[in-house]
């Protein structure tokens, strides 16, 4: 603030000098004094109304809260979950019932446990139900020897899971944090990954696997609650990724990843977990594993994106087509390794145009690879009619002040809609 503090100045101001008068003090406090003072507290940054970081901008017009009781990328009603053409016939006939996405991976989580004897559930805290609540109940269900409490290490959580495995469970490991996945890094890449190829015609694998863990940010988390470190293992051979859009989308594809015979990495985030809410089917059901869904239809731009970004991407879509009456198609991959290129590939040899959109950092990320597959497929890049854009993460650490900065915001996505629709 430029000039005298508002400190400074009232201190000043009521500093009588010993040439004046006690009236003539006090007049020039109650006039001119008391004017500046008032300009100065007026105009000061101190005097601005304040915001917390949860809340948008009084003026904004694009960066708006996600509305969750709105969005066509949650199923409101039995209807629209049960006529989802992936659920078997068996599911579509049966009922439904509203959960958030805590709640639809428990749901998972209890009918694998009540299905297959050979399922385990261990972690940190999971016998308590876990930080986010994910397990709460199925220790008492299921017994402590099938879901139980580890030590605080998740390099021996992982060698465990992975020995399970080995041996013919399925273990469902849950790590507290993406963000505390690295101690077990060496255990996922080079004894999981590669254990189904290391052992030959002996048969043995760590195909069981599926590990859990809560990603991505939530607007405070800073460095350690709000990593997304998915890309570091679609570099990875024998490993499977995916990430849930939904509370529907999560149970079916959990208990796909449960089942596979393929370790799985299954990040959930963690911002959706009592968001998102939706009617969810009752039954037991999976989802396909490594196939993208089309979630909307549209002939002039494809947008590509997985996780909480898809509701970003879809306020932002919904602005652009209002604004510049074109159509935009919008595709989560749900498995982002093995991914559905062929998906992806079709549509966007039909709209020309794509935008890749992901929260984790751009360098070296999901859109890196997407991007470089669509250039490298002769028979859509000769119908590109723009280059294709990505809408990620800054290359920094997630900062706790300014982490609505880093992630991608519906005024980015739709700015790079519009800057490849006028290219």
């Amino acid at each position: 603030m430029r000039g005298p503090s508002a400190l400074s100045l009232s201190r000043a101001l009521t500093r009588r000098p010993h040439h004046l008068h006690h009236h003539h003090h006090r007049a020039l406090f109650t006039t001119r004094g008391q004017q500046q003072l008032a300009a100065l507290l007026t105009s000061s940054p101190l005097n601005t109304p304040k915001r917390t970081y949860s809340t948008h901008p009084p003026n904004a017009k694009l960066n708006l809260p996600t509305d969750y009781s709105t969005t066509p990328l949650l199923c409101h009603t039995t209807t629209t979950a049960l006529t989802n053409p992936e659920l078997p016939p068996e599911t579509r006939n049966g009922t439904t019932k509203r959960m958030n996405l805590f709640q639809a991976v428990n749901d998972a989580l209890a009918t694998a446990l009540a299905e297959d004897e050979s399922v385990l559930i261990f972690g940190e805290d999971v016998a308590f139900g876990g930080v986010f609540r994910c397990t709460g109940k199925l220790a008492e269900t299921y017994g402590a020897d099938r879901v139980f409490n580890t030590p605080l290490t998740e390099q021996g959580i992982m060698g465990f899971a992975i020995g399970a495995a080995a041996e013919g469970m399925r273990p469902v490991a849950e790590i507290q944090f993406a963000d505390y996945v690295y101690p077990a890094f060496d255990q996922l890449v080079n004894e999981a990954a590669k254990y189904r190829y290391r052992d030959g015609a002996c048969g043995r694998s760590a195909g069981g696997l599926t590990v859990r863990m809560p990603c991505g940010g939530v607007g405070h988390g800073a460095l350690y609650h709000s990593q997304s470190p998915e890309s570091l293992f679609t570099h990875i051979p024998g490993l499977r990724v995916v990430m849930p859009r939904s509370p529907l989308q999560a149970k079916g594809l959990l208990l796909a990843a449960i089942r596979s015979n393929d370790p799985v990495v299954f990040m959930e985030p963690k911002i959706l977990y009592r968001a998102a809410v939706e009617q969810v089917p009752a039954g037991s059901y999976e989802l396909p594993l490594s196939k993208a869904e089309v979630l909307k239809k549209g002939d002039d731009v494809t947008v590509v994106s997985y996780g909480q970004p898809l509701y970003k991407c879809m306020a932002a879509l919904e602005q652009v087509e209002r604004d510049l009456g074109v159509g935009v198609e919008l595709i989560d991959l749900r498995t982002i390794y093995p991914w559905d290129k062929e998906t992806v590939l079709k549509s966007v040899r039909k709209t020309g145009r794509c935008v890749v959109v992901h929260e984790a950092m751009v360098n070296a990320g999901v859109g890196a690879e997407v991007a470089a597959v669509i250039q490298e497929d002769a028979e859509t890049f000769v119908r590109l009619e723009a280059p294709v854009a990505r809408v990620a993460g800054w290359s920094i650490h997630t900062p706790l002040s300014y982490e609505q900065f880093n992630a991608p915001d519906v005024a980015r996505i739709y700015d790079n809609i519009k800057k490849v629709l006028g290219f």
